[in-house]
């Protein structure tokens, strides 16, 4: 009796241990703000909001946490991709970026956050993909 009830916490253990170790990725989420006025970023996990918000608290004003461009159109003759300036602020859960300039109707947008990004899970380690630089979220939205 007391062999088996070792096997099943046995079990019990790895398969916690499993599931928390689970290659799931739950990235923060950017989306524009309901009236486009804004972008927000949320569902950002705990350890990196900490580091978020300290940063944030240190210097405001020098933090660089997002970066938001405008991507050329296909008839557009410049054909770099421009950084929109704006402000960053966090609001709860939820990172905030307002542009000093609104953003233009019908213009895609492209947004880099490092903001959540992991260097590499167990799962990257153990099957070699892990990468030598950190790769920034990128999300493209659409005015």
């Amino acid at each position: 009796m007391f062999k088996s009830f070792l096997k099943y916490q046995a079990i019990v253990a790895a398969s916690l241990f499993a599931f928390s170790c689970s290659n799931r990725n739950n990235k923060p989420v950017i989306k524009f703000s309901v009236d486009s006025t804004s972008i927000i970023i949320k569902n950002i996990d705990g350890a990196s909001l900490l580091q978020v918000k300290n940063a944030y608290h240190a210097n405001a004003d020098t933090v660089n946490m997002v970066s938001v461009l405008i991507k050329p159109g296909e008839l557009d003759s410049v054909q770099d991709e421009l950084e929109v300036p704006g402000k960053v602020k966090v609001a709860g859960d939820s990172l905030i970026f307002n542009p000093y300039q609104p953003f233009i109707k019908g213009k895609d947008y492209l947004v880099e956050s490092y903001i959540g990004v992991k260097f590499a899970t167990l799962g990257d380690m153990v099957s070699g993909s892990t990468k030598q630089n950190l790769q920034p979220q990128k999300q493209t939205l659409k005015r």
